[in-house]
């Protein structure tokens, strides 16, 4: 049997196995062990070993629990009550002024969490009743909603990008700070399509009336800013000291934990319940992305150890004759269509030791590609029939909005998506600048 024969076996293989519902990391992990030892003997054993070794030797893998336990900290505290609430009697007086505030406060969130479901849950449980019981289209806030917390995978401290750093070998400080600028154009985008919608149909997001502006004083005013300020604080602080040098990166990831937790305490709100949700969570999704992780560096070093990357690179190059250009392109097309029935975590393991290499030997910058990625697996989230995000705003949406408004809702911002997505295929300093520019001083 041929080397690129026993590479289709496994990829399909592993779908197969995907297909009948079994966990991610138990599916491709139980591949790439049973294909190491028909391959190699009791040599192969030693694949999943070294992939485990490699995993509890990667320092930057420090970062993942402690930003988590950062984000859940921040939000079961109530403090990322706190910005909303800065936000809404900020920006309500505009027309549209509270979705405007709403995307502001998705890349807080994302900014201090990491994860999608994050932003998902903040945004359903505290915006999406406000903005329905003022009057905005529903259609409308529940894209504002889905599209503000897809933000969560760009944005820093990315979860997803630190996954993507594993399996790729790239440095996770120069893909969080490639996802800065994408991250803030894309909020960019959706703050001005909600602006200039609401300004020409001004009754989908109504300001708020004179006389609740009036009822608001700049006393109030001011102790909102100062109660919403302290979650930006902390992320500025910290992200300013790792961008000064004067922090690592795991260094920082301690210090934004370490913050979060003495705001709560300030604050006092944090008590025994508080604590224990946040270690539980923070536990489980650190757990779930290692296994994952383990699994796709196994899974990977089997693929390296048969050719299989060789063998495509000369099936797309060589015999169908593509561009770097068109093979990328074709690449990305396939995460979309990938991303209406799997998660961003399985997609990029079930490709990545296709993918990632090959994008290499085609001549393209991986921190690049990781960001590309990440938009991808955006734009897949919100794609339907079976995207991540509108099942999630499905689950926590109130009995109005209905599964056909989920849908329609989407349809502006996927397309804001892909055109953020272009315009960082055709500029990529839009996403190199800010970590070359770091990493040169």
């Amino acid at each position: 049997m041929g080397y690129e024969l026993i590479a289709l076996l496994m990829f399909s293989s592993m779908m197969l196995l995907l297909l009948t519902g079994k966990r991610v990391f138990g599916a491709i992990g139980f591949v790439a062990v049973v294909a190491a030892l028909m391959l190699w003997g009791d040599g192969g054993s030693e694949v999943a070993f070294s992939a485990a070794m490699k995993l509890m030797k990667w320092y930057p893998l420090l970062t993942l629990p402690l930003f988590v336990f950062m984000g859940y900290m921040l939000s079961e505290s109530g403090l990322a009550d706190d910005l909303y609430r800065m936000f809404h009697v900020w920006m309500g007086p505009l027309n549209g002024g509270l979705a405007i505030g709403t995307i502001a406060l998705m890349v807080a969130i994302s900014a201090m969490n990491g994860l999608s479901v994050a932003g998902m849950a903040i945004g359903a449980s505290i915006a999406l009743p406000e903005l329905l019981r003022r009057g905005y289209d529903k259609i409308m806030v529940t894209g504002v909603i889905q599209a503000g917390s897809s933000l969560g995978i760009l944005i820093p401290p990315s979860v997803v990008l630190v996954l993507y750093g594993m399996i790729a070998r790239q440095p996770v400080g120069q893909l969080w700070l490639a996802g800065v600028f994408p991250g803030l154009l894309m909020a960019g985008l959706f703050v001005l399509y909600i602006a200039i919608r609401c300004r020409l149909q001004p009754d989908l997001g109504p300001a708020l009336s004179a006389e609740e502006r009036k009822e608001i004083t700049w006393g109030q005013k001011i102790r909102l800013l100062q109660a919403g300020i302290v979650p930006l604080f902390i992320f500025f602080s910290m992200t300013g000291l790792f961008l000064m040098g004067i922090t690592s990166l795991v260094e920082s990831s301690a210090v934004g934990a370490a913050a979060a937790t003495l705001a709560a305490l300030f604050k006092r709100r944090l008590n025994r319940v508080v604590m224990e949700e946040t270690l539980r969570k923070t536990l489980a999704i650190s757990c779930m992305f290692m296994w994952i992780i383990l699994a796709a560096l196994c899974f990977g070093a089997v693929f390296d150890g048969l050719g299989a990357v060789k063998a495509i690179e000369s099936f797309f190059i060589d015999r169908m004759d593509l561009s770097p250009w068109q093979v990328l392109i074709m690449m990305q097309v396939s995460f979309i269509l990938m991303g209406m029935f799997l998660d961003d975590t399985a997609m990029l393991v079930i490709v990545a030791p296709l993918y990632v290499p090959l994008v290499g030997a085609l001549g393209f910058d991986l921190v690049w590609y990781g960001v590309l990625y990440t938009i991808t697996c955006q734009i897949a989230y919100m794609t339907p029939p079976f995207g991540y995000n509108l099942f999630l705003m499905r689950a926590m949406a109130p009995p109005e909005i209905t599964l056909r408004d989920i849908y329609v809702s989407v349809t502006p911002f996927v397309l804001i998506m892909m055109l953020a997505l272009i315009l960082v295929m055709v500029f990529p300093q839009i996403a190199l600048w800010l970590p070359q520019w770091h990493y040169a001083r």
